[in-house]
């Protein structure tokens, strides 16, 4: 199968991989580059657990060819910040409650900090729009909506 040099910038730093045309910027995030922090949840565009940054814009990574990030910076969650040094929507996730068994954190967070990067003051309805690609099974939404608020306040 061919294969195509591609220059990938994640997290500021740049990657020179081989990568088939097929090949998805998810399998090439978690698979290669160890980035687990995207998740696998649905394959399908469904449920936004691997959602990442594409040029500030979220997308499902499971969705997007590894291709079309060419020349574009991929945010991930490790690109906001670290334990030592959370983004503060990290810490008001953890504060809140927010983040219960983690797998949809990650992509809740990235879809947030888009929204917050574009309207640093979004109304409830805003926020709720803004992660609705991005399905939890353990909150409800309530505390992730709550999160996202008190960033804004």
């Amino acid at each position: 199968m061919k294969t195509h040099e591609l220059e990938l910038i994640v997290n500021g730093e740049r990657f020179e991989i081989r990568v088939t045309a097929r090949e998805t910027l998810l399998q090439v995030l978690r698979e290669r580059l160890d980035a687990t922090e995207v998740k696998n949840g649905c394959g399908k565009g469904d449920c936004g657990a691997c959602t990442v940054l594409l040029g500030g814009v979220p997308v499902n990574s499971c969705l997007t060819l590894a291709l079309q990030a060419k020349g574009k910076e991929v945010t991930t969650l490790r690109g906001l910040g670290d334990e030592g040094n959370p983004h503060p929507l990290q810490r008001s996730f953890v504060e809140k409650g927010a983040a219960q068994c983690g797998f949809c954190t990650p992509g809740q967070i990235l879809s947030a900090k888009a929204l917050l990067d574009r309207n640093p003051k979004p109304t409830r309805w805003e926020i709720r729009e803004a992660i609705s690609g991005n399905l939890c099974r353990c909150t409800g939404y309530n505390k992730i909506v709550e999160a996202i608020e008190a960033i804004t306040q």
